[in-house]
């Protein structure tokens, strides 16, 4: 009999279970990996496990390891670490990043696990797709230096663009939310922290991540004239109402879209998909990044705590799975 592992599926919109799947015997150049920790990207994912994917977007939305079609059943998620038991010998025993849904083991390329830095604790390691968002981000837009920025949405993404900014010398850096409690975050984060109706204009830049047709609207009145917005959010199928009658034209501001499907053109010639991923790993060597992580279930919990993330009664950042002895 072939061994088995054990995986989490969206069975539908709103229902998860965990399902044995067959693990077929690593080829050469194949790792085996068992898994450690998965995190739960909250947007994507409760968007996946609500069937809010639109159809016109299901090729685009597919992760590296997908199984299944949207919306359902489909195994689903990309934020994996894991301690390689079968492999290459440059491999065998470490551990590893890896864009795979949640599942116990898994049988990948070896192409496909990127080594986790050792000054990067294996817990840590599972924002590494997080962090090379923001990255990929920063990219895109280039902050010069004494730029004015606000970033709207204190979310896994937000913050993350909020610590990567917070490097930066000589900036203005605002992480702006509804919620006051995420205060605490930003000054965590070492920026600023406002709500949004006290939040400071004449921004050069500002970096949306709140997913909310309010959210958008604040980004662009943030704005000084030839200012840009830089949308980090996926709105699934929601259509998005935006005030382009108002000072749009008149300020010549510029609206982008920012997609860490593609490496940012202002790298795409000279980095490479892997480039970013291992960048992004040794960023993660700074224990600020510990601030976004703020809640843990067991892997066999997972199929009561997505319905739950997904609904917005679990809130927080970056959820934690975490996944039992040998």
């Amino acid at each position: 009999m072939k061994p088995v592992a054990r995986a989490f599926w969206v069975d539908g919109p709103g229902r998860g279970s965990i399902r044995d799947v067959p693990l077929g015997a690593p080829s050469e150049g194949d790792v085996m990996v068992r898994g450690l920790f998965s995190g739960v990207s909250r947007g994507t994912e409760s968007l996946v496990f609500r069937g809010g994917v639109p159809q016109s977007q299901y090729a685009a939305m597919r992760a590296p390891f997908q199984e299944g079609e949207f919306p359902g059943p489909v195994k689903y998620g990309y934020l994996s670490v894991g301690v390689v038991e079968e492999g290459p010998a440059d491999l065998l025993g470490r551990t590893v990043f890896c864009l795979h849904p949640h599942q116990s083991r898994y049988v990948v390329p070896a192409s496909s696990v990127t080594p986790v830095p050792d000054s990067v604790p294996a817990e840590r390691a599972v924002l590494a797709g997080t962090v090379e968002t923001a990255v990929n981000a920063l990219w895109d837009v280039a902050p010069l230096l004494g730029d004015r920025i606000a970033v709207i949405g204190a979310g896994m993404i937000g913050g993350s663009v909020a610590a990567l900014l917070a490097q930066y010398p000589g900036l203005r850096v605002q992480l702006i939310d509804a919620n006051p409690e995420r205060a605490s975050l930003a000054a965590a984060l070492g920026v600023d922290f406002a709500l949004p109706e006290e939040a400071l204009g004449g921004c050069d830049l500002a970096i949306h991540a709140s997913a909310t047709e309010a959210g958008l609207t604040r980004a662009l009145e943030l704005l000084a004239p030839e200012g840009t917005v830089l949308e980090l959010s996926w709105y699934g199928d929601r259509r998005v109402s935006l005030p382009l009658g108002e000072a749009f034209h008149s300020g010549r501001l510029v609206l982008r879209g920012s997609q860490v499907g593609r490496v940012a053109e202002a790298r795409r010639s000279r980095r490479s998909y892997a480039d970013r991923l291992a960048l992004s790993l040794d960023l993660l060597a700074d224990p600020v990044f510990d601030v976004l992580v703020t809640g843990e279930c067991a892997f066999e919990e997972l199929p009561s705590v997505m319905p739950r993330i997904a609904s917005g009664e679990l809130p927080g950042l970056c959820h934690r799975v975490v996944y039992g002895t040998p």
